[in-house]
């Protein structure tokens, strides 16, 4: 092979190197740049997103290893650069589709569906979580929007926080945001752009015009790219996220948690007809901390039984709202949520597990409809 054919070689070698934020291969978004092979020796450019790019080690030793596994390339050298603004400009421009506006629309093939509960204390953030990792298990592209501003806490459901507790900040590109990606999902919280010091207090004391505006650049502004699911962590109750997620996403599925306790219950209820006003479609709803077996046989039940049951019951008007699972209490769920590491990762076999896993089963062969919905062919 000539040094054409090297060049050639290592060029699409090097191209198919995928970047971990964007998770699309370096040469289909213009990284690559020139590769000059000489007898063994191969250099090769490559031009970052940004200055302080959190994935530029990997990256370049990816490329490395990646012109090293061509035959007849023994050395490697790699000229790392970083785009120029009008290149970046491009780029995300490119990877908005040419369009600035919210992708998650009514003529999306993204599944959208927002977790909800009528009150706090339900576990609803942690079934979402591992919800999440469960559908990206299967194969899912998948997504996720922590919406609980107040109370938000799937970055460290998700492990994405560091040795202070603290979340990373999402690279930017120039006004696109890349969220992080733990377990194959693909996750952003106010939480990621909170201070980064204790004086800041980790806390958020907005209203409705704040919190509405940052919804909407969560679903505008963020890179998520193609993603089979979007979930959404909802905060408790029926306030302004609630009313402004159910505006911008009207078309978006709900499925409601609540415990098996009878005033969980009642306010469960509430969430999912809140929904259904906004014109969102209530398909489920997940019954959370229910009855655990314990060693000696004995069924304990310290919530009460029967709470998802009447949810799904009361909110079965116009159609029939399943009762998706129940989720039994177990300290395994607490463990893992604490440790970063959801249950349906650390303990597969575990009961809990066990449901949450049926439960992303469940929620994925329910028919959804596609009226309306714009179909990506072209007829000839």
């Amino acid at each position: 092979m000539n040094a054409d054919g090297h060049a050639d070689a290592v060029r699409r070698a090097v191209s198919a190197v995928v970047d971990p934020e964007l998770r699309l291969p370096i040469g289909d978004i213009d990284m690559v740049r020139d590769i000059v092979v000489t007898g063994d020796l191969a250099r090769v450019g490559i031009a970052l997103t940004i200055v302080g790019c959190p994935a530029a080690d990997r990256i370049e030793r990816e490329v490395r290893a990646a012109a090293e596994s061509v035959a007849g390339i023994e050395r490697v050298e790699v000229e790392v650069g970083v785009m120029s603004p009008g290149e970046r400009a491009a780029l995300t421009e490119r990877l908005r589709g040419g369009r600035r506006r919210m992708p998650f629309g009514a003529d999306s093939l993204t599944r959208v569906i927002a977790v909800t509960s009528g009150k706090g204390g339900v576990g609803k953030s942690t079934v979402t979580a591992n919800l999440a990792v469960a559908l990206a298990q299967r194969g899912l592209a998948v997504g996720l929007i922590d919406a609980d501003v107040h109370g938000f806490s799937i970055p460290a459901l998700l492990g994405l926080v560091d040795a202070d507790g603290l979340p990373p900040q999402p690279t930017r590109v120039d006004d696109l945001m890349l969220p992080p990606v733990a377990y194959g999902v693909k996750a952003i919280s106010i939480g990621m752009f909170l201070p980064r010091d204790a004086s800041g207090g980790g806390a958020v004391a907005w209203r409705g015009p704040m919190l509405h505006r940052t919804i909407q650049q969560f679903l505008t502004d963020v890179f998520f790219g193609d993603l089979d699911v979007l979930l959404i962590d909802m905060p408790p109750g029926t306030g302004d996220v609630a009313i402004s997620v159910g505006q911008t996403l009207p078309h978006a599925e709900v499925v409601v948690v609540t415990t098996p306790q009878t005033a969980a219950a009642d306010v469960a209820i509430r969430s999912g007809l809140v929904a259904r006003q906004t014109g969102q479609r209530v398909v489920g709803v997940i019954e959370n901390m229910a009855a655990m077996t314990l060693p000696d046989g004995t069924v304990f039940e310290l919530f009460g039984a029967g709470g998802g049951g009447a949810v799904a019951r009361a909110l079965s008007t116009d159609e029939e709202v399943p009762l998706l699972g129940s989720i039994p209490l177990d300290t395994q769920v607490r463990i893992g949520g604490d440790a970063g590491t959801p249950i349906v990762v650390s303990a597969p076999e575990d009961p809990a597990a066990r449901a949450l896993l049926a439960v992303a089963e469940r929620l994925m062969e329910r028919p959804r409809g596609l009226a309306g919905r714009a179909l990506p062919v072209t007829p000839r």
